[in-house]
């Protein structure tokens, strides 16, 4: 249960509305409480009137309205009760999901490297529903559960402590019982939510990826897999209910033994004349009361264990550091980037990795350069660029912007004065118009066709039925990957940024349009710094200055005649391209 003190906090924000769940709570059964009595005073009255013959019409009116006006009021406390405690597990629910996203959001890029989509996915549906169940029905039912057992056990003694012991013996037996299953339950839910988090990844695994799956003609083994997982997920459940369903016919078990207790040591103390009929009446009524309470004890224990194992997944992601935040060190007076980079021996190491990506980079680029690097597939240009938002950070060395540390400068400075296209493009399931604005608030329609004439994505635009209205499918599926790629230039170009980086963004276009991109590009970042990854010489031809990386390390630097000229790997490349070129062409 441990696990569960974490929602302290959100439990104080709506302290309000559970201090007055709480008054309805204790009101509501007040008032419940109450009407075993009067039935008992009216049982005895009636059995006066039998055997006197005396008529007392008036006091059994009284008594039924008495009866009638309390169940009246208790149930309107009843209902305040749902309307606080209930709606303070949905303010918290809500809570609890937006500081979730906003924590996961902070994360590194290589937490998400390592942490399946389907499992955080798992974490923000059914962890976080579970846990609603413990700051709701968890609070309300133990508390309503609580109050009516005190007063009723209350009560119970005033009228007559010696039967009340008598009816509360299989209580300690219950008690064992529920702890012994709680630990149980505990254990199988978890193994449930651990398969659920599985079978969620799958799940989303094919729908990201059904164009392969189609393409290799994989569906029947997609469905083997699904069902494979969906069976283990049902097996993981019956289990559990079968543990669950012990729970409720013990309860019932063991209430029946105190009904019998109840009715032969009650039945023999009315005989001998120590209690009346209305009293023992008014036990057997109080006994029914105590149902509801033994049985929402162990339902309750249910779901706390089950809420507990939920928050015990989700703090497992809370409790995830961010690696990448502003620190002390950070420089708030900075508030905005000229674009001038300086990297001193620079080095990178994936965690767990036995040797590094980035290895002794030093380089000098001032601000409005534009900067091209090239080299062979698993060179580290990617791992490059991506120092720079501090995707990732520098594992030795500096990297410098504008003459300052970059961890010295805030994160949203950072990355609002930088473009970046990625390799792997992603759009967002908006409107054409939406993803390109999608960096920026409130950017202008006149903005967004002059970005998109600059990525030669106008044209296109209107020959879609809607323009710029035209709503995308996932991840962008209408467009064509050159299209795609067009798009999120058009995205980077919209920040006006001050560092614009293109990581193999113009692959998916062809040899005319990239041209095109490239000439107004250059005119659009004059005098604002451009980074340019590719596999094409004919992209980073006019570079001021051209790196080639190999291995992690910088191998020539230079500009496009100078690294022709020294016949290295760049000429390679070059000469293999002109050679492919000329092919084409024939």
């Amino acid at each position: 249960m441990k696990p569960l003190l974490r929602l302290l906090p959100y439990l104080r924000r709506h302290r309000r509305l559970l201090v007055t769940g709480a008054i309805a709570v204790v009101s509501s059964n007040l008032f419940t409480v109450v009407q075993p009595l009067l039935i008992g005073r009216a049982i005895d009255v009636l059995n006066a009137v039998l055997q006197k013959g005396e008529g007392a019409t008036g006091s059994l009116a009284w008594y039924a309205a008495a009866v009638v006006g309390t169940s009246v009021i208790a149930g309107i406390f009843s209902f305040l009760t749902r309307q606080t405690l209930i709606v303070a597990s949905r303010h918290i629910e809500f809570d609890l999901r937006n500081d979730f996203l906003a924590h996961i959001q902070k994360l590194s890029l290589s937490f998400f490297q390592n942490t399946p989509t389907g499992d955080l996915m798992a974490h923000a549906t059914n962890d976080i529903g579970a846990v609603r169940n413990v700051v709701g029905p968890g609070i309300m039912y133990p508390a309503d559960t609580l109050v009516t057992f005190v007063m009723v056990i209350s009560v119970m003694v005033t009228l007559d402590w010696q039967l009340t012991l008598f009816a509360l013996v299989p209580l300690p037996f219950v008690s064992y019982a529920v702890y012994r299953l709680g630990k149980i339950v505990h254990q199988k839910f978890e193994a449930r939510q651990a398969t659920y988090s599985e079978l969620t990844t799958r799940a989303q695994e094919n729908l990201s990826g059904i164009r392969v799956v189609k393409a290799y003609v994989r569906e029947q083994y997609e469905i083997g897999l699904f069902r494979a997982l969906s069976l283990d997920y049902l097996t993981k459940n019956l289990v559990l209910a079968r543990v669950q369903s012990i729970m409720w016919p013990l309860m019932f078990l063991l209430i029946g033994f105190s009904l019998i207790l109840t009715m032969y040591f009650g039945g023999m103390r009315v005989i001998s004349g120590e209690i009346t009929p209305g009293t023992w009446t008014a036990f057997f009524v109080y006994l029914g009361m105590l149902i509801w309470p033994m049985i929402a004890f162990g339902w309750v224990i249910n779901m706390l264990q089950q809420g507990s194992a939920s928050m015990g997944r989700l703090m497992k992601i809370m409790d995830t550091p961010a690696d990448i935040t502003d620190g002390p060190g950070t420089d708030r007076s900075v508030t905005a980037v000229e674009g001038a980079l300086e990297f001193r021996h620079v080095s990178f190491r994936h965690s767990g990795a036995e040797r590094d990506t980035l290895s002794d980079i030093s380089l000098s680029v001032p601000a409005g350069t534009t900067l091209a690097i090239v080299g062979y597939t698993g060179s580290g240009k990617s791992t490059l660029v991506n120092l720079l938002p501090r995707l990732m950070d520098v594992t030795g060395g500096e990297l410098l912007v504008d003459g300052r540390d970059i961890r010295t400068i805030p994160l949203d400075v950072l990355r609002s004065n930088i473009g970046y296209v990625p390799q792997e493009t992603f759009l967002f399931s908006e409107t054409i118009a939406e993803n390109i604005r999608y960096g920026v608030d409130g950017g202008s329609d006149a903005g967004v066709r002059e970005v998109a004439d600059i990525a030669q994505l106008g044209k296109d635009v209107t020959e879609f039925p809607h323009g710029y209205e035209t709503i995308l499918g996932e991840r962008g599926i209408t467009l064509s990957g050159g299209q795609k790629q067009r798009t999120s230039i058009a995205r980077a170009l919209m920040r006006q940024p001050k560092l614009l980086i293109l990581d193999d963004a113009l692959s998916a276009v062809d040899t005319y349009t990239e041209e095109e991109i490239l000439k107004r590009l250059r005119g659009v970042m004059k005098g604002r710094t451009s980074i340019i990854i590719s596999h094409r010489i004919s992209t980073v031809k006019e570079a001021d200055m051209i790196i080639v990386l190999h291995e992690g390390r910088i191998a020539e630097r230079g500009t496009h005649d100078h690294l022709v000229a020294q016949n290295g790997i760049y000429a390679e490349l070059h000469r293999k391209q002109l050679l492919e070129d000329e092919i084409e062409h024939l």
